[in-house]
């Protein structure tokens, strides 16, 4: 039987045009028995809901309207009357992670497959100022609040009957579907104080620059009488997150609370570098006097959390401090320990940095932006996930969107489903991407459902190349931070994306059995292979130095890509590894990569090590990507920071998982197995590489599964012992073999030490 069609449901007072708005609904709904229920929860920007009074759910995941996919909780609930209340802000603007949408709300509410009617009331929520400062320009509004004038409508007890019913909206989206991946989870987490004292004003009126005033106050009075207390926290690391905080306050005193990924003079400054724009980082409450929750509804990234009270401080009284993080992944179920603590401790910290960077979609940062960009999902991203967690969907569903978002002339797009964004690298790289996620899982429907999506993407590609290759102006052509152009008419390295893209796209084509398209794309790829051959031709026939004409980038796509003939293999090595060494964090006098347009060819970044270390490590030169790991990420990790720089440079956002690709890669050689779900379930190539590091032990994930592989090697002077156990069985292709072995239970081999090196 067909479902009902949606109905999304709006407050008659609160004009859809509004912006920066919030509305309540409640919910009531009568139970005969004890039941287990199923809330199926929409809405066109942020909500949150609370069921009985208690926290239960948020959302939505970001969508497109064509496609907007309903999230699904359960809760088992005693026999009589309930209510579930909703709050939704109404943005009004375009964010990173929505496109601006008439608001509604949308919820049913089902048991053993049973609608169950409720009685919606609603109303606009006092209490708000809408012409608050927006966090910044790629997200919404901080939150500025008298909750003098907020009623506690959140509990079954209060009395809606002065509230009105919601009214039936129209609203123009496609079909309503479940959410693909799971929930995003909700992490209750105890604080920890840094630093607590007392407070005076020095700053303006208070919404003159809040952030400034906020930042201004004089927290070691001396001269002044205090106006009010303050205490400063450390949650670990860059979190999404919002605190939860109940304290026993007169009326009327002001809370305020602001983030920071690192501490500014020792201070938490709630300003986001890099916004483009003005920033405001904090919220601001007035309280309604005796013990309060303070619970803003939007969470917001940062490691340091600092809330200032004016009040009397004698009558301030701090009963619970605690966050609640929102964050996709619970504890990693892939595990890694080589006997070196900053391997390992990079190790976890790239997990630590993905936990950060995944909610309802992987994204590039909590703090500044909150932004899906292809870069993250379609790249390192998507490897850390898989070394460390059984489940992709995330990936998956951030593919599907870019192609959902793709541009009038197929582009997929670079940043969506809010303020997208087209790159043409990104979009070469998602062709990639979609066929390493097969690799990964196994889940060929994603080739099979995203083939149109490829097509026309390479179709724009065509489009606008010519007898040098790719044209500027297919799209911003995003290589890595700090890189320098070529010159001439085409982007070389964009032109070798777009080759490793049409060699995808080849295999592509034979999986899901289109060998008519598999040629038409060994056609376009021979001719593009030529052009690039004759770029690298004309370096090498000009004499000089040659690789530092066609620098780092472009030397390591075309080595990874296969341009180079054997004799020459070495020499771009040696180079790659001589830039590397001259370069900051390696030379402390290089260049510095201060802020994006500080471009420079003597520049590395974290990013571009998802490229260039494997290459070195497929060569014989894992030793020397170790000490680049320790010597390089082990910087990263000066200053206490937990999660990762975004590039090797401080000035940046601190939290940025793209920037570990060591994890991946640690795991991956120094475990010794690369998931080839792509021939067949639970099948791997055997990829261990050692240098000269004496053992590792830990555990790979399967995509979908609960069970992991367990990997235990040793050495010694001559043999290397290598472990491996499943509770399952799983198909390794050894590189002596000539087909796949079979291992269920405990497998051991030995080898040489030579051939793993």
């Amino acid at each position: 039987m067909a479902s009902p069609a949606p109905v999304f449901l709006w407050v008659d007072d609160v004009a859809a045009e509004a912006k920066n708005t919030y509305a309540g609904f409640r919910g009531g709904f009568e139970l005969t028995a004890p039941a287990e229920v199923e809330f199926r929860l929409f809405g066109a920007s942020w909500f949150v809901a609370w069921l009985d009074g208690e926290f239960f759910a948020e959302g939505p995941a970001r969508f497109l309207a064509p496609f907007p996919e309903y999230q699904i909780f359960r809760a088992t609930l005693p026999a009589g009357r309930h209510v579930l209340a909703v709050q939704v802000h109404h943005i009004g603007e375009s964010t990173r992670l929505l496109l601006p949408l008439e608001p509604f709300l949308h919820c049913r509410a089902l048991t053993s497959g049973r609608e169950l009617p409720i009685a919606w009331r609603a109303q606009r929520l006092p209490g708000y100022f809408a012409g608050s400062r927006r966090i910044n320009p790629q997200l919404g509004f901080i939150e500025w609040c008298d909750t003098r004038a907020l009623p506690l409508w959140q509990t079954p007890a209060f009395d809606d009957s002065a509230w009105s019913s919601p009214a039936p909206v129209a609203r123009p989206l496609g079909p309503l579907t479940p959410l693909t991946t799971a929930n995003c989870g909700a992490f209750m987490l105890p604080v920890t104080t840094l630093a607590a004292g007392t407070l005076v004003e020095e700053f303006g009126y208070e919404r003159d620059n809040p952030a400034a005033r906020f930042f201004l106050r004089e927290l070691s009075p001396a001269d002044l009488p205090p106006q009010g207390v303050w205490r400063r926290y450390d949650l670990g690391r860059v979190r999404l997150m919002r605190p939860r905080f109940t304290l026993d306050l007169p009326a009327g005193a002001v809370v305020e609370f602001a983030y920071a990924e690192a501490l500014t003079r020792g201070r938490v400054a709630p300003w986001i570098t890099l916004s483009d724009g003005d920033s405001c980082n904090l919220d601001h409450y007035v309280a309604r006097g005796g013990p309060q929750e303070f619970f803003p509804l939007t969470p917001k990234g940062g490691r340091f959390l600092e809330v200032h009270v004016i009040a009397e401080p004698a009558t301030v009284k701090f009963l619970r401090e605690e966050i609640m993080e929102r964050a996709y992944y619970r504890e990693a179920q892939g595990s890694l320990h080589t006997g070196d603590a900053l391997l390992d401790q990079i190790w976890s910290v790239g997990v630590e940095t993905h936990r950060g960077c995944a909610e309802d979609a992987i994204v590039d940062n909590p703090t500044r932006e909150r932004g899906e960009w292809a870069g993250d999902v379609v790249t390192v991203g998507m490897d850390i996930a898989a070394v460390a967690f059984a489940d992709l969907r995330l990936c998956r569903r951030g593919l599907v969107q870019c192609a959902q978002c793709a541009r009038d002339d197929g582009l997929v797009a670079g940043l969506c489903p809010g303020g997208a964004a087209y790159l043409s690298t990104y979009a070469a790289q998602w062709i990639t991407a979609c066929v390493h996620y097969w690799a990964l899982t196994g889940d060929r429907t994603l080739l099979e459902e995203m083939f149109p999506f490829a097509e026309r993407n390479l179709d724009a590609f065509a489009a606008q190349s010519g007898p040098d290759g790719v044209r500027n102006e297919l799209g911003w052509a995003f290589v890595d931070w700090g890189y320098v152009r070529n010159p001439g008419p085409t982007d070389m390295a964009l032109n070798l994306h777009y080759l490793a893209a049409l060699r995808d796209m080849i295999r592509w084509c034979e999986a899901v059995d289109r060998p008519a398209r598999a040629a038409h794309y060994r056609t376009q790829a021979d001719a593009l292979r030529a052009i690039i051959a004759a770029y690298y031709a004309a370096e090498f026939s000009s004499g000089d130095d040659a690789w530092s004409r066609i620098g780092y980038h472009r030397t390591a796509l075309g080595l990874w890509l296969n341009f180079f003939p054997a004799a020459d293999e070495s020499a771009a090595v040696a180079f790659i590894k001589r830039h590397m060494l001259q370069c900051f964090p390696n030379d402390p006098t290089a260049p510095r990569l201060s802020d994006p347009a500080a471009n420079n060819p003597r520049l590395i970044t974290p990013y571009f090590g998802n490229y260039a270390m494997p290459l070195l490590i497929a060569r014989g030169e894992m030793d020397f990507v170790l000490a680049q790991f320790r010597a390089c990420w082990g910087w990263s990790l000066g200053g206490g920071r937990t999660t990762w720089l975004e590039v090797f440079d401080p000035r940046w956002s601190h939290c940025h998982q793209w920037a570990g690709c060591p994890t991946w890669q640690l795991s991956r050689f120094l475990l010794g197995l690369q998931p080839r779900a792509d021939r067949g379930e639970r099948h791997f190539d055997f990829t261990l590489r050692t240098g000269s590091h004496p053992r590792a032990e830990g555990t790979l994930p399967i995509a979908g599964s609960t069970d992991v592989v367990h990997v235990r090697w040793e050495r010694n002077a001559s043999e290397i012992r290598y472990t491996l156990e499943s509770a399952t069985p799983i198909h390794v292709q050894f590189p002596d073999a000539a087909t796949p072995t079979r291992i269920a239970g405990r497998y051991e081999r030995r080898w040489p030490v030579a051939l793993v090196r």
